[in-house]
């Protein structure tokens, strides 16, 4: 287990993102999700990362239903506030953080999370680092919470938590990989400063790293042309070292010495199989260096 930043939480340097079990581009039923748990579990993941939003509560409920079975102490588990079950609905104040940390906890079962994040608060910039950073301060001082911090699609916004709060961690999604390294700029500098931890997500860019064929999803919409014609050309350099893109694209954010860890969603045993064989490829320093 690494380390979050100052907060002393630990995350496996693989987590699993539960979107997927929720429902997120296809439907799962409730033994597939507990199966893919559970083959995560078995593989040695130990950081799970949740949110209200996810399929209105059936991830978190999905979640704390396989943590149950299993020594709670081991896990790691992080969800959201802010962005709640009605995908319409966001709420920032002291009393939403609250309340959707309350539902959170209903849903799971669990007693309490070990990280909170602030989600998605793009256009509640105001609402959201005057009043839900201060009610997770809060939470972190009464031992609520281990460690809070915000999780966007964003980096600029990152940067602005980071620096005018004091947030253990921040979870960056698509911001820094093979496609878009915006991350690098600013925001990764800057937490290895403050010693702030770095969880990323969206290593696929929405899958067009998994797979740039007809049809692939950049950041959750059709890939324009441009991003694909990208893609392929550094899926034609993989191949060159007989290295699948995927692989290259899972490891990529795990060299930057800020990244803590990266969270990659799944949606069966076999899709938790995949990422953790492609996490073990081997990859000449030839092609980082061709990749960079």
């Amino acid at each position: 287990m690494e380390k979050l930043g100052r907060s002393g939480v630990g995350v496996s340097r693989i987590g699993l993102g539960t979107a997927p079990l929720a429902g997120l581009y296809a439907a799962v039923g409730d033994e597939q999700a507990a199966a893919t748990l559970d083959a995560a579990w078995s593989a040695g993941v130990r950081y799970f990362d949740t949110a209200p939003r996810y399929g209105s509560g059936l991830a978190e409920r999905r979640l704390g239903s396989f943590l149950a079975g299993v020594d709670r102490s081991e896990a790691t588990v992080s969800s959201k506030v802010g962005a709640l079950l009605d995908p319409a609905r966001r709420d920032y104040t002291v009393e939403g953080v609250y309340a959707s940390l309350a539902g959170s906890l209903e849903r799971s079962g669990l007693d309490a999370f070990d990280i909170l994040l602030i989600h998605d608060p793009d256009d509640h910039w105001e609402q959201a680092v005057r009043h839900a950073y201060p009610a997770l301060e809060r939470l972190r001082e009464q031992g609520g919470v281990r460690a809070v911090g915000v999780g966007m699609t964003q980096a600029e916004m990152l940067v602005r938590f980071v620096r005018e709060t004091d947030v253990d961690c921040v979870m960056v999604a698509g911001r820094y990989s093979l496609l878009d390294r915006t991350a690098a700029d600013e925001l990764l500098p800057l937490c290895a400063e403050r010693g702030t931890g770095v969880l990323v997500a969206g290593v696929f860019n929405g899958g067009i790293l998994a797979d740039p064929g007809p049809g692939a999803y950049y950041d959750y919409a059709p890939a324009p042309e441009p991003v694909l014609k990208r893609a392929r050309g550094l899926a034609e350099r993989c191949a060159a070292y007989d290295v699948p893109l995927a692989a290259a694209a899972l490891q990529f954010p795990l060299r930057h010495p800020a990244v803590t860890g990266i969270v990659v969603g799944a949606r069966s045993p076999e899709e938790v199989a995949e990422d953790l064989a492609l996490a073990a490829t081997p990859i000449p320093e030839a092609l980082w260096t061709e990749l960079d």
